[in-house]
């Protein structure tokens, strides 16, 4: 029987929770939504499933430490720490020749550490299927969710609503790819809500190690020449030093823009399973609890006449008067004030920092 290996992506920031996900603290590593860290939660979903021994993490120099901290049932030869972040291509790839080389003929489960999954029994039941359709058909398999509302913050996938030419798996509830879009304006998700053959795009993947590898080789030659160098080097004394170099040379790229849109043989298994990607507070602020006044509140929050709102404050006291529709977000050295519904723009914070080098703060 084939074996799965997982590989879960957990390199990013999260600037759009800033300012309680930083660069050494990270949304992925934090406490979002109920007990455990979300990466926690992520290797937690998988138990049962796939051995801890048979997970792989990727990630960077910053966030190692803190990570294999959290992780302790994750050996240490399976966190891979990239020089620098070059998008999911370049992530995707380096972890498949690292299972590639510990077993040539693996299935790898790909997915974000920053995900909140409600159903997780539903959830492994996709990707069982996944794993037999990608063993067989040695293709490519992205997981789709249905959308519930048009929302502006996913990318979206565009099924074939006959399941699409050539699809010997239809009688699995499996279809064929059509197309990918990005992120859409309200009008165009509204659109897509309404022709019914568009999914939310979960960033999730099931293929064979070799068959990823193999359509990079096919769509993106130029990384996979690089990643050629990696791969040989793995195990060997040569590794880090070639890392670094291939690492300085190769472009990001995303694996949906790179591989996936050019790849022939793509399909979607639309998802039902309580997804939620957490891309924002506005989205923390809808899975919360909340109090008579419709606020979520968490830490030493006093207020009044305060309605609608998100207010967090890790050791201060925060009060608000007369207030409403906000999120207000306390770490200490940092205070955000954003209006609801506008969340998505905390990220141009991050980049103001940036730029203007106030880099304590990231």
């Amino acid at each position: 029987m084939t074996k799965i290996y997982g590989v879960i992506m957990a390199g990013g920031v999260g600037t759009r929770f800033w300012p309680r996900s930083r660069e050494k603290s990270p949304k992925q590593l934090l406490e979002i939504s109920g007990r455990g860290t979300m990466i926690q939660n992520s290797v937690k979903r998988l138990e049962g499933f796939i051995d801890a021994r048979d997970v792989f993490v990727v990630t960077n120099k910053l966030q190692k430490n803190l990570l294999a901290k959290q992780l302790p049932t994750i050996p240490n030869e399976n966190i891979l720490v990239e020089p620098v972040g070059r998008n999911t291509a370049p992530c995707i790839g380096l972890a498949a020749l690292h299972i590639q080389k510990r077993d040539p003929a693996a299935v790898m489960v790909v997915l974000p550490a920053d995900h909140i999954i409600q159903d997780t029994p539903e959830f492994l039941r996709v990707l069982t299927l996944a794993c037999g359709v990608a063993d067989e058909s040695q293709g490519l398999l992205t997981i789709g969710i249905r959308a519930t509302h048009p929302e502006t913050g996913y990318g979206y996938i565009q099924m074939y609503n006959d399941h699409g030419p050539d699809n010997p798996y239809a009688s699995k509830g499996i279809f064929r790819v059509k197309t990918f879009a990005e992120k859409p304006n309200l009008q165009t998700a509204e659109r897509f809500l309404a022709s019914g053959d568009f999914l939310w795009n979960s960033g999730m993947f099931v293929w064979s190690a070799s068959s990823i590898l193999r359509e990079i080789q096919r769509s993106l030659p130029d990384l996979h020449r690089e990643l050629v160098k990696i791969g040989k080097a793995i195990e060997t004394p040569e590794y880090q030093q070639t890392l670094e170099t291939v690492y300085g040379i190769i472009r990001g790229i995303s694996v949906d823009y790179g591989v996936m849109e050019k790849a022939e043989k793509v399909y979607v298994i639309p998802g039902q399973f309580g997804w939620n990607d957490i891309g924002s507070w506005d989205e923390v602020y809808r899975i919360s609890g909340k109090d008579d006044q419709g606020n979520s509140i968490t830490g030493k929050v006093v207020q009044a006449k305060t309605r609608n709102s998100l207010i967090y404050s890790e050791s201060r006291v925060v009060a608000t008067v007369g207030v409403e529709d906000l999120i207000i977000i306390d770490t200490g050295d940092a205070l955000l004030v954003c209006k609801r519904g506008m969340s998505q723009d905390v990220k141009e914070i991050s980049d103001f920092l940036r730029r203007k080098k106030m880099t304590e703060y990231l």
